[in-house]
C-alpha cells in the first residue's frame, strides 16, 4: 500500500498570520513538494494570489498548480462541496506531492474538516499529519476571545442576555482545543510580561499538553511545523469542542464579508489612515488586499486587523492584468455601499 499524504491543517483567528506562515514555508521548503489548499472567506482569492507570488516553482510552471483556492463559504461548512472534490484532484497527482497544507479560514472550525478524513475516498490516501493554532497574541492580550471565567459568570448574573459566550469566542476555543501545535504569532507587538500572560491564558485553554512556539511573521523551520504523524482523525475524541454534540453548526450571520474593486492608485499611507477609520466607525474584523500606488511597478499588499495594520510590496504587476485596488472587508453587519461610499469621499 502506497504511504498516506500528510496533511497540516493551519487554523487561528482572521489576521492571526497563516497566511505568512505557509508563504515563509513554502519559501523554505528544502525540496518538499507542497500542494496548498486555501479557504478565502469572501470572493476575493487574495490569500491565494499571496501564496501563488512567492515563485517557489518558477523553473517547472508548477508553483500556481499547487495552490488550489477554495471560495465557496467556510470549509468547515462544504467539506462535501469542494473540499472532497478537490482532495481526489490532489490523490490522483500523489506521486509528485510530498504534503499538502490547508489553510482555513478565519471563521472555520478545524474539527469538522478534520473528520472528512475518515471519510473512505479520503482515508486510504491521505492522514491529517497535524492542527496547527496561531495566535495573534497582541489580540489576545487585549482581550479579543481570551477566556476570563470570572468576569463571564459577573456578566451572565447581570445580564440575561448573556447565557453563553459569543461564537467568536467559541471557536478560538476550539481552534486551539484541536491543536497538536500553538503558535504565539506576532511577539514583536508585545512585551516580555504580556507575552508570559498570553501563554497562559492559551494554556488555560487547551485540554491536553501541546507544544507551544513563538513567531515574528511565521519565520518557523519547516521541522518545527512537520512530521508530527498525529494522524489526528484517528485521535479526535481528546480534541472537545463546543460542537460535538451538534448534527451541524451554525456560524454568527451577521459576520459577513465583502469587497471593493477600484480603478484608481492610493497613496498607501493616506489609504490606511482612512482604512483605520473605517475600522474603528464599524465592527471590522479584518481589511485586506492588493493597492496599485501612483508611480510604482510594485503591487502593494496591505493588510489590518482592527487598527493594526501592515503593508509590502509582493511583487511586480504583470503586463496582461488590470492595476487596480481590490480590498476585502471581514466584520459584523458590513454594508458594502457604505463602505465604498466613506471610503471614496474620504480619499477626494
Amino acid at each position: 500500500m502506497a504511504t498516506k499524504i500528510p496533511v497540516t491543517v493551519i487554523t487561528g483567528f482572521l489576521g492571526s498570520g497563516k497566511t505568512t506562515l505557509i508563504r515563509h514555508l513554502l519559501q523554505n521548503n528544502q525540496g518538499r513538494r507542497i500542494a496548498v489548499l486555501v479557504n478565502e472567506f469572501g470572493e476575493l482569492g487574495i490569500d491565494g494570489e499571496l501564496l501563488k507570488s512567492c515563485q517557489i516553482c518558477p523553473e517547472d510552471g508548477e508553483s500556481e498548480d499547487n495552490i488550489f483556492e477554495l471560495t465557496n463559504g467556510c470549509l468547515c461548512c462544504t467539506v462535501q462541496e469542494e473540499f472532497l472534490p478537490t482532495m481526489q484532484q490532489l490523490l490522483k497527482r500523489r506521486d509528485r506531492i510530498d504534503c499538502i497544507l490547508i489553510e482555513t479560514s478565519g471563521l472555520a472550525l478545524p474539527k469538522p474538516l478534520v473528520k472528512a478524513f475518515r471519510w473512505p475516498e479520503i482515508r486510504s490516501g491521505a492522514t491529517v499529519d497535524a492542527v496547527i493554532t496561531v495566535v495573534d497574541c497582541a489580540a489576545v492580550a487585549a482581550g479579543t476571545f481570551a477566556s476570563d471565567p470570572e468576569a463571564v459568570e459577573a456578566q451572565r448574573q447581570a445580564d440575561d442576555s448573556l447565557e453563553h459566550e459569543t461564537p467568536l469566542q467559541e471557536l478560538f476555543e476550539d481552534q486551539l482545543a484541536c491543536a497538536d501545535l500553538v503558535i504565539l504569532n506576532k511577539t514583536d507587538l508585545i512585551d516580555q510580561e504580556t507575552k508570559a500572560k498570553v501563554e497562559d491564558l492559551v494554556k488555560q485553554e487547551l485540554p491536553r499538553v501541546v507544544k507551544i512556539v513563538e513567531s515574528n511573521q511565521g519565520q518557523l523551520d519547516p521541522s518545527i511545523l512537520l512530521g508530527f504523524q498525529a494522524a489526528v482523525e484517528e485521535n479526535l475524541d481528546n480534541r472537545p469542542s463546543h460542537h460535538d454534540t451538534e448534527e451541524d453548526h451554525d456560524h454568527d450571520e451577521e459576520i459577513t464579508a465583502t469587497h471593493l474593486i477600484l480603478d484608481r492608485d492610493f497613496d498607501p499611507q493616506i489609504l490606511q489612515k482612512q482604512l483605520q477609520n473605517l475600522a474603528q466607525q464599524q465592527e471590522i474584523y479584518r481589511i485586506k488586499g492588493f493597492v496599485a500606488v501612483p508611480n510604482k511597478p510594485m503591487r502593494l499588499v496591505m493588510q489590518g486587523v482592527g487598527t493594526r495594520f501592515e503593508q509590502f510590496y509582493d511583487r511586480p504587476w504583470q503586463p496582461d492584468e488590470a492595476k487596480q485596488t481590490q480590498l476585502v472587508f471581514i466584520g459584523r453587519k458590513l454594508n458594502r455601499t457604505e463602505i465604498a461610499a466613506q471610503l471614496e469621499a474620504s480619499l477626494c
